[in-house]
């Protein structure tokens, strides 16, 4: 009879009791939010809210209750990424009691509802890039034991967090800075690394006498840059295309392009099987044939939209502001600009409009009271 059930159990599809253990909780019960009345809302007053819950009740009555309020307060005092927080919330948890006694405890999810709220706790840590170390291990051990599948949850991500965490080439500090300035420099840093000559300035469009919007431009632009922008066909308009967008963590910096003239197709008509006229490589001594270089089909800054001539962010990423980039471009050392008409697909802000459309409407009120 026990062989029937337990076959009857292991034939049980995967949508069943036995694989719901993987699957997150979207209802979270917060009875109590001890955090909701705090007048200072920091570190120290989150980490005291939960001390005053341990000194309490022993028991800890209501712990995954108040360890989910918690969870939902974490950005509101700023401790989101701090890996002490989540380490006071484990604490939180009564040790001991849920370890498993036995296999079957341990493969059908003893106390559900705890387990769940821990994995819950380390997946909020996985999604704020907070990385575990080696006490919070020993502490999910002491809770639920080595069986616990919040502890196989913190292994998982002791092995993959690791390896995604330096994986980007472009450094990032662990707290970017709060100045726009200083994250559109890293961002267009991020985007002409493509180029290692590419030379950062950053301007001022108070340069420009008959500038509009007083802000800052940072600009990128590389020699090689500048010689494709010189052989630009003077019937042929430059484009500044954008804004576009690149992530520097949760931040977002909108930057520009001004695109020249699309490549030439290149057509290469050499016959790879052809062996009467070998070319000799170089560098090979007594290597009978002709002796040439490989041709350079084209740069990096020639893409099949058009040639990027230059990138750059303003502050206020206005059509006036980037009317004043185009100027700052020709006054160091791209005076083919004055030659070159330029075309700016960014659409107009929607102040600009509302003032454009109310003018005459206050004009006619005019003529009506007169």
């Amino acid at each position: 009879m026990a062989t029937k059930i337990l076959r009857h159990i292991l034939r049980l599809p995967s949508s069943h009791f036995m694989y719901r253990r993987w699957e997150s909780s979207n209802t979270k019960v917060a009875v109590y939010d001890p955090f909701a009345n705090k007048p200072k809302k920091n570190k120290d007053t989150y980490l005291e809210a939960i001390k005053m819950f341990e000194n309490q009740d022993n028991r800890r009555r209501g712990h995954v209750e108040f360890i989910y309020a918690a969870l939902a307060r974490m950005k509101e005092f700023g401790v989101h990424k701090d890996l002490q927080a989540y380490k006071a919330l484990v604490d939180v948890l009564p040790k001991g009691k849920f370890i498993p006694s036995n296999i079957f405890q341990a493969e059908f999810m003893h106390y559900p509802k705890q387990q769940q709220c821990a994995v819950d706790l380390l997946e909020q840590m996985e999604d704020n890039k907070v990385m575990p170390d080696s006490e919070l291990e020993q502490m999910l051990l002491n809770v639920f034991g080595k069986r616990g599948i919040p502890l196989r949850k913190f292994w998982r991500m002791l092995y993959w967090m690791p390896k995604f965490k330096n994986l980007s080439p472009w450094y990032l500090p662990d707290e970017l800075p709060n100045d726009t300035l200083e994250l559109a420099k890293m961002a267009i840093h991020r985007i002409t690394s493509v180029d290692p000559t590419m030379k950062i300035e950053i301007w001022q469009t108070e340069e420009i006498e008959a500038c509009i919007d007083k802000t800052w431009i940072v600009s990128a632009q590389s020699e090689t840059q500048k010689i494709l922008l010189s052989e630009q066909p003077p019937d042929e308009p430059l484009v500044v295309r954008g804004p576009y967008e690149v992530y520097l963590k949760e931040q977002v910096v909108t930057y520009f392009t001004l695109l020249g003239k699309v490549r030439p197709e290149h057509k290469d008509d050499f016959d790879q099987d052809d062996v009467s006229n070998l070319k000799k490589p170089s560098g090979i001594p007594g290597f009978i044939g002709q002796t040439t270089l490989p041709v350079v089909k084209c740069t990096v800054h020639e893409q099949d939209d058009g040639t990027i001539v230059a990138v750059c962010a303003t502050g206020s990423s206005s059509r006036d502001s980037l009317l004043s980039w185009i100027r700052l471009l020709e006054k160091y050392d791209n005076s083919v600009l004055s030659n070159l008409p330029v075309i700016f697909t960014l659409t107009a802000p929607s102040n600009d409009v509302v003032v454009q459309e109310t003018q005459p409407a206050a004009e006619d009120v005019k003529r009506v009271q007169n």
